[in-house]
């Protein structure tokens, strides 16, 4: 049996006008660890945040991070995000990792 600490991946879905905020604070906040990010659309976004266009095309412009944190990981940067990205409607969801590694 593995002693392995779980990891999760956390998903953040920000609006583009904190997009470089974000990244800046993540790469404080976890060094060395690799994450994605990718411009992406969201849909069900709430209407009082999107633009006249968006509200007609249903969706909004976004940017998607993804990083494979510990729980513990996960919540000490949850609690900086909500410090720090309060009120820019910044969504996140948490999944179990099933496996990860690199190939050499």
């Amino acid at each position: 049996m593995s002693s392995a600490i779980p990891k999760l991946c956390l998903t953040l879905l920000a609006a583009p006008s904190v997009e470089e905020k974000l990244l800046d604070v993540l790469l404080d906040a976890v060094g060395e660890e690799v994450f994605t990010s990718v411009p992406t659309s969201s849909h069900g976004t709430s209407h009082g945040r999107l633009s006249n266009v968006e509200q007609v095309l249903g969706r909004s412009d976004a940017v998607q991070v993804q990083i494979l944190v510990t729980q513990e990981e996960m919540n000490q940067l949850l609690e900086r995000l909500r410090e720090e990205f309060r009120g820019t409607g910044l969504r996140y969801w948490a999944s179990a990792l099933a496996a990860e590694g690199e190939i050499e």
